[in-house]
């Protein structure tokens, strides 16, 4: 039985999560998900309450309702993500292995089956949480979901936007949202055929699930990008997840 007064959350004491798990698994709401992701996920950290509740976000996971185990499944990778960070956490997949399989097997069932483009990134980021792959199971979602990743030119440290959505796909150093005249680069997509490793892996992925629109963001976010303040030319990948 776990001692959640013992435990700690973003705000203190975990004795409350208790009861807003079991609100969320008798009456969910946006609400109480926001609260629980603010409790136990603040910003990306986590703390001995995420990891404890692990296995209840596993037991949300396989409800029958499709959007609470995909809400489930998007936190539980968090807090798998962001506990590998953590030396204090100890081995968390270790000792939550069994829940982090299960976690595993279901963000690749619902993977084949997500029709909504954003859900179907979410899971892509997922089930690399859950198998440990560092930089992309945290990383991959919101640059895409959201349609542009903040990075650093390798060369001038200049602070850029790599844009990959509906304002087009380009780097810049501008705020392109609120000025149209800002200098804007264009990405150089990677050839699918160039691809290797995990970029390899996500654009076959996506393909795969007939996620057309998916894979050649893939190959944005893959190829190079140009600075527009000093000229380098550099690889966008390598650069998401530097600090900017």
């Amino acid at each position: 039985m776990t001692d959640w007064s013992r435990l700690s959350h973003a705000y203190g004491s975990a004795e409350d999560i208790p009861a807003l798990l079991d609100r969320i698994e008798t009456d969910p709401s946006a609400e109480r998900w926001s609260e629980l992701w603010s409790a136990l996920c603040h910003q990306g950290s986590v703390y001995s309450a995420s990891v404890a509740a692990l296995p209840r976000l596993t037991a949300i996971a396989a409800a029958a309702d499709t959007a609470e185990q995909l809400n489930a499944l998007h936190l539980a990778a968090a807090i798998v993500a962001g506990a590998d960070q953590l030396n204090e956490a100890g081995d968390v997949r270790v000792k939550n292995a069994q829940d982090i399989a299960v976690l595993l097997r279901m963000a690749n069932e619902h993977l084949r089956t997500a029709s909504d483009r954003t859900d179907y990134i979410y899971l892509l980021e997922a089930l690399l949480a859950f198998e440990g792959v560092p930089v992309w199971g945290e990383e991959l979602a919101w640059g895409l979901v959201n349609g542009e990743y903040q990075i650093s030119c390798p060369h001038c440290e200049t602070d850029l936007f790599i844009a990959i959505g509906d304002y087009g796909c380009f780097s810049t150093s501008g705020d392109y949202a609120l000025h149209d005249d800002v200098e804007k680069a264009p990405l150089r997509p990677a050839d699918p055929g160039d691809l290797r490793g995990i970029g390899q892996r996500l654009h076959t992925l996506a393909l795969g699930d007939g996620r057309r629109d998916v894979a050649t963001a893939l190959t944005h976010l893959f190829g190079h990008a140009h600075c527009t303040d000093c000229g380098t030319d550099f690889a966008v990948a390598d650069q998401v997840g530097d600090p900017c």
